[in-house]
């Protein structure tokens, strides 16, 4: 009789990990279908933010009287960061003020430092 009850519970368990097993696998190939959507935009995110960033250091480039030899710009989503150094007060203004110039910029954060001689 103890036999039948242990066969009977082995069953049971078998049961449950093919159930299991099956089940996870369902939910492993309708999550793969899912991932490749957020991969594809989040590379059309990072080109985008890639070409902000080189229209803001080209406006940066042309602006007169503006040093930006020791600017870095990080651009996230419209949202332009500056780091860095420059010569005095007047250009990290005038950095700032550029930046917030160029189209497709939503927000700038300047964190520009004066540099120390």
């Amino acid at each position: 009789m103890k036999s039948v009850d242990f066969l009977k519970a082995l069953g049971g368990v078998v049961a449950m990990v093919v159930a299991c097993h099956t089940y996870a696998q369902a939910s492993d190939s309708t999550a793969a279908g899912t991932m490749a959507a957020p991969a594809a935009n989040s590379k059309a995110a990072k080109q985008e933010n890639r070409a902000l960033g080189k229209k803001v250091r080209s406006a940066l480039a042309k602006a007169q009287g503006l040093d930006v030899s020791n600017i870095n710009v990080r651009a996230r989503g419209g949202a332009v960061t500056l780091t860095g150094t420059a010569p005095d007060n007047n250009q990290i203004q005038q950095a700032g003020e550029v930046a917030k110039g160029v189209a497709g910029v939503t927000s700038v954060s300047n964190k520009i430092n004066v540099q120390q001689q």
